[in-house]
């Protein structure tokens, strides 16, 4: 005779050890997204798709949205937009080289970042400022918010 627990327990230890849950069905947006790293906190995540800044194939969507392989997910957190199809659904948060199995990345690539030097940055241990030193900092900002792009 077998207990409940037997029954539970038998499914785990068919699986390969070490391989992430994954589920042939559905599973929440905000975990999956939270689960492959695009997102570093879960409620960052359900966060993001309260704020509309989660799509799923094109709709917008709340945080309990069913995601499943083969869907395309565009999400815009941190300044950049991700566009992401859905290779395999997973529900644990997984190590990055086998989160990055789980989609294909379609995203746009990063803007490139200036190289420009701050205005107005004093080398440490050269004290207050002068009047004369407070003007030119000043002159040279408003250079820096005049140019394009800035």
């Amino acid at each position: 005779m077998t207990s409940q627990s037997d029954k539970a327990a038998a499914p785990a230890s068919q699986r390969p050890s070490g391989q992430p849950q994954d589920g042939g069905g559905s599973v929440r947006v905000d975990a999956w997204i939270w689960s492959v790293r695009l997102i570093k906190t879960r409620s960052a995540a359900a966060t993001a798709c309260r704020g509309g800044h989660v799509r799923v194939n094109g709709d917008r969507v709340k945080p309990a949205h069913p995601v499943k392989a083969g869907d395309e997910v565009r999400l815009r957190y941190a300044g950049r937009d991700r566009v992401v199809v859905v290779k395999r659904v997973i529900r644990k948060r997984v190590g990055a080289p086998v989160a990055v199995e789980c989609y294909v990345d379609n995203s746009p690539p990063p803007p490139p970042r200036e190289a420009v030097a701050p205005a107005g940055v004093r080398d440490p241990g050269t004290g207050r400022p002068t009047k004369r030193d407070r003007r030119e900092m000043e002159r040279l900002r408003a250079l820096n918010s005049r140019l394009p792009g800035a």
